[in-house]
């Protein structure tokens, strides 16, 4: 059959053949939480993924020959974290959604600054290609938070998470000295090791609170 589209692109996403519609658009088949959940775990692994090859490879080019040891008191120290799972899932799912919400929400700007500084970095034979990495993750950064979001709203529609949870300004997520320090304009070698360093941990943190939010949300499936 012929759909006619009148709402904009952004609204559908394609999976395989069948259009997936935010908001439930006639002819478009409504993803259910389970599907919302699944989507954001894999966006994370595989952001992780990266995360951790951008970060080995840079210790792989720059530690044998100039023993840079960073700082590694990452930006998002102000935000409080669960250090394993038994404490992660003793959160309330409003407490663990807030959590995932402020580490994506904290990495945005960073990591964009990250990506400008690697691209005009003159260590051209690694960082044309890290910059290229370092653009991808900031751009699923920005995707799974809006995911994350979506499921969260999903979530409240149907009675599962409460409604305190919602949107959280950029100067809510850490310390401004800490934001200060990544918009003052220049980052060097030292600076990248470190946003590469903390950036593996917290996506690691990411990945790892989505599964315990979804299955102590959904228990049963896969958990």
């Amino acid at each position: 059959c012929i759909r006619t589209v009148t709402q904009p692109a952004s609204l559908f996403m394609r999976v395989g053949t069948a259009p997936i519609c935010a908001y439930g658009q006639a002819g478009c088949h409504v993803p259910s939480l389970a599907d919302l959940f699944d989507r954001v775990i894999q966006q994370s692994s595989r952001m992780h993924g990266i995360s951790s090859d951008l970060h080995s490879e840079f210790e792989q080019y720059f530690l044998p020959s100039k023993n840079l040891i960073g700082k590694r008191k990452c930006h998002t120290y102000g935000i409080l974290t669960p250090d394993d799972k038994e404490n992660a899932q003793r959160l309330g799912r409003e407490q663990l959604t807030e959590v995932i919400l402020r580490l994506l929400g904290a990495w945005g700007d960073p990591l964009s600054q990250l990506y400008r500084s690697m691209s005009q970095d003159q260590n051209q034979d690694f960082n044309h290609y890290s910059s290229n990495k370092a653009l991808e993750i900031s751009d699923m950064v920005h995707e799974l938070r809006d995911g994350v979001s979506k499921m969260a709203d999903k979530m409240k529609l149907l009675g599962v998470l409460g409604n305190t949870v919602g949107y959280i300004s950029p100067e809510g997520l850490v310390p401004s000295s800490a934001i200060s320090f990544y918009k003052r304009g220049e980052l060097n070698s030292m600076d990248h090791h470190d946003l590469l360093y903390c950036f593996r941990r917290d996506s690691n943190k990411v990945k790892n609170y989505l599964r315990i939010l979804k299955c102590t949300t959904l228990p049963g499936l896969d958990c």
